[in-house]
């Protein structure tokens, strides 16, 4: 008879033997609301876990907090710019104050690779500011995110890449107007 203890562990629930030994997760089993969401699995709820600690951080702590969840390695990638490449470029890249400036995102979804080291999320995101005048201004558009468990066991971003808003789809394939 084999004994087992089972754990609810940041939404995902790992089965222990009794010796204590850590099994692997479990496989990718379809939950949440299945009909709407047929790829959510305990590793996506993981990942959307890892998500709402990393966004927490960067509205409180802003640019600094940002970066900290960075890989060495890490890259970021954003409209119009060029490749910002390793954490310490990273973090000096990402020099904003939660008191001026509020970045937000939520993942609309994830995957996780069969090995479970490596997985992804995209989403929404929004930055919060005020303009020279003191009136508020907006950027928006939409987000991935690559993680990667690092050998420690922890999990930090591998890539962040993001555009801005895409165009509204009573925008698509328009002919210019006569001039």
């Amino acid at each position: 008879m084999v004994r087992a203890v089972f754990l609810f562990v940041g939404g995902i629930l790992l089965a222990l033997p009794a010796g204590g030994q850590t099994l692997e997760p479990p496989k990718p089993v379809p939950s949440g609301d299945a009909l709407t969401n047929p790829a959510y699995s305990p590793e996506v709820a993981f990942l959307f876990d890892l998500e709402a600690k990393f966004a927490a951080d960067t509205a409180k702590g802003g640019g600094a907090a940002f970066a900290k969840w960075f890989a060495d390695d890490a890259v970021t990638l954003s409209n119009g710019q060029a490749a910002v490449i390793g954490k310490a470029a990273i973090a000096a890249d990402t020099n904003w104050s939660a008191a001026d400036y509020q970045l937000t995102w939520k993942p609309d979804g994830g995957r996780m690779s069969p090995g479970g080291d490596m997985g992804f999320t995209w989403g929404h995101y929004e930055g919060h500011f005020k303009k020279p005048d003191g009136s508020a201004g907006l950027t928006s558009g939409r987000y991935m995110t690559v993680w990667k468990k690092q050998p420690d066991g922890s999990w930090k971003v591998a890539l962040d890449a993001s555009n801005n808003e895409p165009a509204k789809k009573e925008d698509c394939c328009k002919l210019p107007g006569p001039s």
